[in-house]
């Protein structure tokens, strides 16, 4: 099992920071504890899995679907203007790091990371080492990587746009290929790796 103490102020800190800078990015962002569903729908629900979550959920589609469902869903981002829009579209969301404190820690059944939310903070393996922790024995994360035969690595990132550019802050990119290691560090095993329109998932599995 992994160390679940992961409330440092860097940890936190670089979380936000992160976030806010990738608040005007069209991509959804939204961490959510439930993990019933891949991006264009729940073709990969289980009626077992129990209570989810997601991180990084911005505009908060994935939760506000699942809530629809009657399953207990939340979502999780550090940006206020992410969660204000999924607030106004009736998603239940929190604004706070994933490195604070979570409700219900050690009881959700799942956690989606989709939209290359992985690579928020730059440390994959701190983000999967905390999301174990929110888990319950079992649990399951729908994570998206890079395609097979793409290299995982830690890059620095910056948003530009047509009103200017913004500060650097820390990413990083998971490839498929890495997935099973990255998954055994953080207490994890790898029950599926697939690929579904040019995309590719991993399903992780609590140890």
């Amino acid at each position: 099992m992994p160390h679940c103490d992961h409330s440092s102020k860097d940890a936190r800190a670089r979380d936000r920071q992160a976030d806010r800078n990738r608040r005007d990015r069209n991509a959804p962002r939204c961490r959510a504890l439930d993990g019933r569903a891949v991006k264009r729908g729940e073709s990969r629900t289980r009626p077992n899995d129990g209570p989810g979550a997601r991180r990084g959920c911005g505009p908060g589609r994935h939760v506000l679907a699942l809530a629809r469902t009657g399953r207990l869903a939340l979502g999780i981002d550090a940006s206020p203007s992410a969660v204000d829009l999924a607030r106004s579209r009736g998603a239940p969301v929190l604004l706070r790091s994933i490195f604070e404190r979570v409700p219900g820690a050690g009881r959700w059944g799942s956690a989606l990371l989709l939209d290359g939310n992985i690579g928020i903070g730059g440390d994959p393996l701190l983000l999967l080492s905390r999301i174990a922790c929110l888990l319950r024995s079992a649990g399951r994360v729908l994570m998206e990587v890079e395609v097979p035969g793409a290299s995982s690595r830690m890059l620095t990132a910056r948003l530009e746009t047509s009103e200017g550019i913004g500060l650097d802050f820390p990413w990083a990119v998971v490839g498929a290929d890495d997935a099973p290691d990255l998954a055994r560090r953080s207490g994890f095993s790898v029950r599926e790796l697939w690929s579904e329109e040019g995309r590719w998932f991993a399903e992780l599995v609590s140890r």
